[in-house]
């Protein structure tokens, strides 16, 4: 074949320039200089005017017959590839007949077969609409084709789990053994995995026993099952499955016995998740490593008993267990709610490198003790020190100043009745902002809570960054210069972001020079 770019490629390797000029182009998003013909195209690529002429005459016809919905699409020209289907069924997400009455038409086309991704996709498209025949029709399709994949698989449970259809969920396996996939562990595994994680877990549970005569389970099998109880709160059930377990003689893994302890903390049940800790201290310490001790400390800080968590943490370094950002983080939010300043800033400069989670348990820990300016300060070493804070910091600070429910005080510009009400006013709700004014004026309306989550997220724009800046100003001069120079410093960061997009979308000006002389040295 020859080279469409002779002329270019000696330039090339004679040093005259130091990018091929494909490459530049490619980069500025420039047409080629040459004149090739479209059917070079590679044909993966799709056609949107063809994709877009092909999906409105799905959508128009619809429910029309066969015979004329398959004449509509063959006056559309368009080049049926895999890549194509896949596009109609990213247009119909929710709709089963449109992407499976194109799907009987590829059928009719010769020179085009059907392969596991694109029945995956078709079949996910159907499960989701909910029409459960037609799924299971297409489902057995596929296994009769040797189409089926695990894929396949995780969407069929999936989606027959998620509205109780327990007795197919346990044909289908049967099903796909008589196509020749056989009774496969592994693949029920992960089955399980994905209906746990998906807040199934009672479901999985019953697929399991069901075929527990066909599939036997394993350590790896009730691990998830256990898992999966303790994300939905069925401390009773995990508890089943792990009884169940022993009774088989499994031993539970360490990341399951690390979520029960996880899941016991949460519930407020410290003394069984501190039995369960020391029993495997005494049967498998070996095994329990950062993760493990990490956790425990964790917990213990949050809840007050730091003495016992600084005994952890040392038995922890006794087995040379180097402790990360997050467990010093935990120790020093913990020190700091007990008043032990001192001892939590001498953990603090023992850190040589402090991350962004070391400065969240001191700021945290800080606004705990109502010390919102010391905070701020610990927030302004922060960024001296190049650690770029995230939303999160944003908040902690915001609510240090300003409280869950927002500020009331007595100056206008920081009183949160008056942009409560104003803000309704703004929004078109003046009904609203009277019945809010008589009941606070009668004390019988507290300010509701504000969500400074929405409140960042609404504002990180162009809008926002001259908001934060005047919000910044007027906070500073009437003397809360602390929660002035947050809002200031959030208007600073978004306008550092837009200009960080406009520079990613402006080319530079040095590349342009060598684009030119590129161009030059071509012609």
């Amino acid at each position: 074949m020859s080279n469409p770019f002779p002329l270019a490629n000696k330039m090339y390797m004679g040093r005259t320039i130091r990018k091929p000029l494909i490459t530049v182009f490619n980069r500025f998003n420039l047409r080629s200089l040459t004149t090739l013909p479209q059917n070079h195209e590679p044909t993966s690529v799709v056609n949107p005017n063809h994709l877009l002429r092909v999906c409105t005459v799905l959508y128009q016809q619809q429910n029309s017959p066969e015979s004329r919905l398959q004449t509509h699409l063959r006056t559309c020209e368009f080049h049926l590839t895999h890549e194509f289907f896949l596009q109609v069924c990213n247009k119909f997400p929710l709709s089963w007949r449109p992407v499976y009455k194109f799907f009987e038409f590829t059928e009719t086309q010769p020179g085009f077969h059907h392969n596991s991704v694109t029945f995956n996709k078709m079949v996910d498209v159907i499960g989701r609409s909910r029409n459960i025949d037609l799924f299971w029709e297409v489902l057995q399709e596929m296994g009769r084709r040797r189409l089926a994949n695990d894929k396949t698989f995780a969407i069929a449970l999936k989606t027959l789990a998620s509205i109780r259809e327990m007795k197919k969920c346990v044909e289908f396996f049967h099903f796909m053994n008589g196509q020749g996939y056989g009774y496969s562990l592994e693949t029920l595994n992960k089955i399980v995995r994905i209906l746990c994680r998906s807040k199934l877990a009672v479901e999985a549970k019953e697929i399991v026993l069901k075929l527990k005569t066909s599939i036997p389970p394993n350590g790896v099998t009730y691990g998830y099952l256990i898992k999966g109880f303790c994300d939905i709160g069925d401390l009773i059930q995990a508890a089943k499955v792990w009884d169940l377990m022993v009774d088989e003689r499994f031993e539970p893994g360490i990341d399951a016995v690390e979520k029960m302890m996880e899941t016991l903390f949460k519930t407020n049940r410290l003394d069984e998740a501190m039995k369960l800790f020391q029993a495997m201290r005494i049967t498998r310490i070996d095994e329990m490593g950062l993760q493990s001790y990490s956790l425990v400390i964790d917990w213990l800080c949050r809840t007050g008993k730091v003495s016992q968590a600084h005994m952890v943490f040392e038995e922890m370094l006794k087995r040379e267990i180097q402790p990360d950002s997050k467990t010093m983080s935990s120790l020093i939010y913990g020190l700091l709610t007990k008043g032990r300043v001192r001892e939590a800033d001498n953990i603090m400069k023992g850190i040589e490198r402090p991350d962004i989670a070391v400065y969240h348990g001191v700021i945290k820990g800080l606004l705990r003790l109502r010390k919102p300016g010391e905070a701020t300060e610990v927030f302004r070493e922060m960024i001296r020190r190049g650690c770029e804070p995230t939303m999160h910091t944003y908040i902690m600070l915001l609510q240090g100043h300003l409280g869950k429910k927002g500020r009331k005080g007595p100056h206008p510009l920081v009183n949160f009745d008056s942009i409560f009400v104003g803000g309704l006013v703004k929004a078109g709700k003046p009904l609203e902002a009277c019945k809010y004014v008589e009941r606070m004026m009668n004390r019988g309306m507290e300010v509701p809570r504000f969500d400074y989550n929405k409140f960042l997220h609404y504002y990180s724009n162009e809008e926002g960054v001259f908001m934060f800046e005047e919000v910044g100003k007027k906070l500073r001069e009437v003397g809360l210069i602390d929660l002035g120079d947050v809002f200031l410093r959030y208007g600073e960061k978004m306008a550092t972001r837009g200009r960080r997009r406009d520079r990613r979308s402006e080319p530079r000006e040095e590349e342009l020079k060598e684009l030119r002389s590129n161009i030059e040295n071509y012609s």
